[in-house]
């Protein structure tokens, strides 16, 4: 069974900065991208980040670019998420995601092309 079990959230004042992981068991994605979105408070989800399977490429929303980084240990089977120049805005529950397609050559921000997420974590950005 495929489990994606993100940590590293947490409550950090502005300008601060946290590390998410997500790790994968149950099978290998080293052949599938991997990302992020999140959910604020009231808010629908959003896209935050994705790799590329290779780690080659990567695409972020506008909102996040220049703060966050996203990374990933093919060996770990795990994506990492660093985020830093934290706002309270950033204030959501982040979701680890992969994309359903091996291979793909399309990095995608719509949640229709992800079909295993995280439970969440939950990030708190205090101002």
């Amino acid at each position: 069974q495929v489990q994606l079990v993100e940590s590293g959230g947490g409550l950090v004042q502005a300008g601060g900065s946290l590390r998410l992981s997500c790790t994968a068991s149950g099978r290998s994605f080293h052949a599938y991208h991997m990302g992020w979105f999140r959910q604020a408070p009231g808010k629908e989800r959003e896209f935050v980040t994705v790799i590329s399977w290779s780690a080659g490429r990567t695409v972020y929303a506008d909102s996040v670019k220049g703060r966050f980084t996203i990374s990933r240990d093919n060996a770990k089977n795990t994506v990492y998420l660093q985020m830093n120049s934290l706002k309270p805005e950033d204030t959501a529950v982040y979701y680890c995601i992969v994309d359903h397609t091996i291979y793909s050559s399309t990095l995608h921000a719509r949640e229709s092309d992800y079909n295993y997420w995280g439970q969440g974590t939950q990030v708190t950005v205090s101002s």
